[in-house]
């Protein structure tokens, strides 16, 4: 899921010494796609299970980068070379990839996460789902909210809300025993908060402020909630009940900025709505064009 990448580094053109310093670094290197297209260099081992073909860290453009990735583990940092084919190709990447260039890539997985298992138990039914543990449940739903959390770094709002929504439900229908109820509240309370912000992004503040409200039937006292509540009924103009949510945020949190700031907005927009108001009700019962009165002959 989470990786960083340096910028590509060109090594293969025409010239002889950038063919001598490919030669160099590709003898010692792994061969991955077996025609030497494909080239890897360990810098630091990784730990746990291989990323697999399922893996969010695969919303990728290269073929060879692609490949790379398959072959690390969690935390490995690594040194790739991609011939043209795996890489460029023919017509490069001006300016900075010329045509037909062999390019060296460094690559470190921070993270990456798997839809395949969770994939598979979201299509279960309900009765089927309860025959699994409660922490399978939880996993699943947990690897749901997480890819939301993906594509909502990546803007993609509303398959960020579907990912949201089917840990939600995996949620609701679990009913659990009294001493593990309070696991899944906690849960659902993540999920919630995720979707009142996704709503918010949305443009949706109606739906936003209903999660804030379910995430406050959990924790009357969540900070995020109110705020998310705040944010909602001041897209909604109604500016008290925007007030009174903000408030509680802040008794909770006297010295958050953001929120702070959202009631210097609130303040400043419901002086604008008391203008109009005030000029609204000034033509109302303003004199006629001619000074006349309603009554006068």
């Amino acid at each position: 899921m989470g990786g960083s990448t340096r910028s590509p580094g060109v090594l293969q053109r025409d010239d002889a010494s950038s063919q001598s310093r490919y030669q160099r670094l590709s003898q010692r290197m792994l061969d991955l796609s077996g025609d030497r297209g494909v080239l890897k260099d360990v810098i630091r081992e990784g730990s746990g299970e291989l990323v697999t073909p399922d893996a969010s860290v695969l919303d990728i453009t290269l073929w060879g980068m692609e490949l790379g990735l398959l072959s690390m583990r969690r935390g490995e940092v690594a040194r790739f070379l991609f011939k043209p084919t795996y890489a460029y190709g023919m017509l490069g990447c001006p300016p900075l990839i010329p045509p037909n260039t062999t390019v060296l890539f460094e690559i470190e997985l921070l993270d990456f996460l798997d839809s395949a298992e969770s994939d598979k138990f979201c299509v279960l039914s309900a009765e089927q789902q309860d025959q699994f543990p409660l922490q399978k449940v939880l996993k699943v739903a947990a690897t749901e909210r997480e890819f939301g959390n993906y594509l909502f770094r990546q803007n993609r709002f509303y398959d960020a809300k579907v990912r949201y929504k089917r840990a939600l439900l995996l949620l609701h229908r679990r009913s659990a025993p009294a001493e593990e109820q309070l696991l899944v509240e906690t849960a659902k309370l993540l999920v919630l908060l995720n979707l009142s912000f996704t709503y918010l992004k949305l443009e949706r503040p109606t739906v936003a402020l209903r999660y804030g409200e379910q995430a406050l039937v959990i924790d009357q006292k969540n900070t995020k909630a109110l705020f998310r509540c705040g944010q909602a009924c001041l897209l909604m103009t109604e500016y008290q009940k925007a007030r009174d949510f903000l408030v509680r945020a802040q008794k909770e949190q006297p010295f958050n900025h953001d929120i702070n700031n959202e009631l210097k907005k609130l303040a400043s927009y419901y002086r604008d709505y008391l203008g109009k108001e005030k000029e609204m009700c000034h033509r109302m019962f303003a004199p006629g064009e001619h000074g006349s009165t309603v009554g006068e002959n």
